[in-house]
């Protein structure tokens, strides 16, 4: 049988507002590549980002154009020089592991190598608002063991990560800032994520400007995420990050995501394996990352209002691997 691709988008409608320094969205726009070969289907879920340069029109452009590859039997070696990382290639990679697990007869997991997958606990995240506002949204998450707190935007950082910790005073925190703190702002926001505990900050600086944290204390280990996408990245930031965030729409999938997990834990580097805001089948490959990993933060699908059938299930902070009716 001769393989088959589509590419469609898909919009899933937020359970709320979620907003970061960046912006606010409220619903997330996702591409799928679906490949069909012997009757089987393998899928792959991407979130175009404009921080990185993308759309949901140029993704689509790019997996339309690799279309005739992949009808005529791309495989994924030859995929990670066919495209660049990112969130086109994310797609096409994860299908293929999809496609290759489902024509093999066995798990994804063990056609990597992997042993089996089991549950992991997840942060969830709660969105930048006025102090207020975010200590509601912890309130109302209650009994979440790891919440991601947003923050960089104008002076009330301090006071949003106090709201959140007197709100959730057991939880761990990751402080995500999203490139919004400054040279002038980051000894003081450092120094009261300190004092409120906080396990992580995440992304403090611009990327670009990573030097900076080499030539400063760091009161709290701090985690690399716009400052790094693939394996070859990780290298300059040695001495200036603790751990480093592994997002498959930045690595271009699980092929590239494999490698860098190993690269990061050779230079001795912690691993957060993150996502963007996508459903069940944007998660399912990356919680082969995640078995191993220090932080995990797979809740794209907590966010959504509905989540695509066959979603992963989560209960409180756990979530379950993947069903192969979902992925892999």
């Amino acid at each position: 049988m001769e393989r088959r691709v589509s590419v469609t988008v898909e919009r899933f409608p937020l359970a709320a507002q979620f907003t970061i320094a960046r912006g606010s969205k409220t619903e997330a726009a996702v591409v799928v590549c679906r490949i069909e070969d012997e009757n089987h289907a393998g899928r792959g879920e991407c979130v175009p980002y404009a921080r990185y340069g993308e759309s949901v029109e140029s993704v689509v452009a790019a997996l339309e154009a690799l279309r005739p590859a992949l009808e005529a039997g791309l495989d994924r070696a030859t995929l990670q020089t066919a495209l660049p990382a990112g969130a086109a290639r994310n797609a096409a990679d994860c299908a293929l592991w999809d496609l290759d697990a489902k024509l093999g007869g066995r798990g994804a997991a063990d056609l990597a190598g992997l042993a089996a997958l089991h549950r992991v606990t997840t942060a969830f995240t709660i969105s930048l608002g006025t102090p207020a506002e975010m200590a509601e949204a912890t309130r109302a998450a209650s009994g979440r063991s790891v919440l991601k707190v947003k923050v960089g935007r104008g002076a009330d950082d301090i006071a949003r990560m106090r709201a959140v910790r007197e709100a959730a005073p057991d939880a761990r925190l990751i402080i995500d800032a999203n490139e919004a703190w400054s040279e002038e702002t980051i000894r003081e926001n450092m120094l009261a994520a300190a004092a409120c505990g906080a396990w992580v900050v995440e992304q403090p600086l611009p990327a670009g400007q990573d030097a900076i944290l080499a030539r400063m204390p760091r009161p709290v280990p701090v985690c690399a995420d716009e400052s790094v996408h693939g394996a070859d990245d990780l290298g300059a930031l040695v001495g200036r990050y603790d751990y480093v965030n592994l997002k498959l729409d930045k690595t271009g999938g699980l092929t590239e995501g494999l490698r860098f997990l190993a690269e990061a834990r050779a230079h001795g580097f912690g691993v957060m394996v993150g996502c963007m805001v996508g459903t069940s089948l944007a998660m399912a490959p990356a919680l082969l990352l995640a078995q191993d990993a220090e932080i995990v933060d797979l809740d794209g699908p907590l966010l959504l209002r509905t989540d695509r059938p066959d979603g992963l299930v989560y209960e409180g902070s756990l979530v379950a691997p993947p069903t192969s009716a979902l992925w892999g």
